[in-house]
């Protein structure tokens, strides 16, 4: 039985996600997007889960499309690019817009290519930390395409517009540096993983439902209209007042420094948000 395309582990409260195709560099066919679709709802479905690595298996994170292996099976192309009538996304963006729309920040950790759909899920990515020598690429125009998996969205947000068109309409190349210089990458490290990982524990002292609050709440206000955000934070505080998670992460608070703090983590119990 073949390996599956998209491997997820969860430890403890972090769940680790990588593409598994590292002999074409993670290069995304159908079988991929599945498998990015099927670990995005086993995420949501476990509210154990605070936080998500998203990364490559071997030398690569992901060097784009894999035009020839998705070309073998055009029916199912077409049924992947079709939108149902219920969502905003097809098959093809939603296996990347996903990651942004999970109640639990998400990590992207880059290495190797960060090329043409692996720049979209990246950029899918609530954070992502590089390697210096990475390669990152919006590659579609060399292939006279635009880039048509939701990635279109975060980059606009992440950069300014004419960054962005010169990416898009020129598809040249940046190194990881370069990607952090222009606001693409989080931050840059020889081992990405440990600018990750101080992250994830700065994540998990806090309460994991104002942790999915936020975030929705931010994702929020950058596509919608000054009522509507204003309405969300009205909503996303009410749940807040509600959830037991407050009131942990409150008592934990008041023995911080400056209190009388054990030293002790707050033990939070599930996240109850989104």
């Amino acid at each position: 039985m073949a390996a599956p395309h998209v491997l997820t582990t969860i430890d403890g409260p972090v769940a680790h996600v990588r593409l598994n195709r590292p002999d074409k560099l993670n290069a995304v066919d159908l079988d991929v997007l599945q498998g990015l679709l099927d670990a995005a709802a086993q995420v949501r479905s476990d509210r154990s889960v605070r936080v998500v690595v998203l990364e490559g298996e071997g030398a690569s994170f992901c060097s784009g499309l894999d035009f020839a292996e998705a070309a073998k099976d055009r029916v199912r192309v077409a049924r992947f690019f079709l939108r149902p009538p219920w969502r905003r996304t097809n098959a093809f963006q939603q296996a990347l817009w996903a990651w942004r729309e999970l109640p639990v920040p998400v990590i992207a950790v880059t290495r190797g290519h960060v090329f043409g759909a692996g720049i979209q899920l990246a950029l899918a990515a609530d954070f992502r930390f590089t390697t210096p020598d990475c390669r990152w690429s919006v590659l579609e125009a060399k292939w006279g395409l635009v880039p048509d998996m939701s990635g279109t969205v975060p980059l606009v947000e992440l950069v300014g517009a004419d960054v962005a068109k010169r990416l898009v309409l020129t598809g040249e190349v940046v190194s990881g540096a370069q990607a952090a210089a222009l606001g693409l990458a989080t931050d840059v490290a020889d081992d990405p993983m440990k600018p990750a990982q101080e992250l994830i524990d700065a994540l998990l002292v806090r309460s994991p439902d104002s942790v999915a609050a936020g975030k929705k709440l931010l994702n929020g206000v950058r596509l919608g209209s000054l009522a509507a955000a204003f309405r969300r934070e009205r909503l996303y505080q009410l749940r807040m007042f509600r959830s037991p998670n407050t009131v942990i992460a409150r008592r934990a608070g008041m023995r911080e420094p400056g209190g009388d703090t054990d030293g002790a983590a707050p033990q939070f119990g599930p996240r109850t948000f989104g």
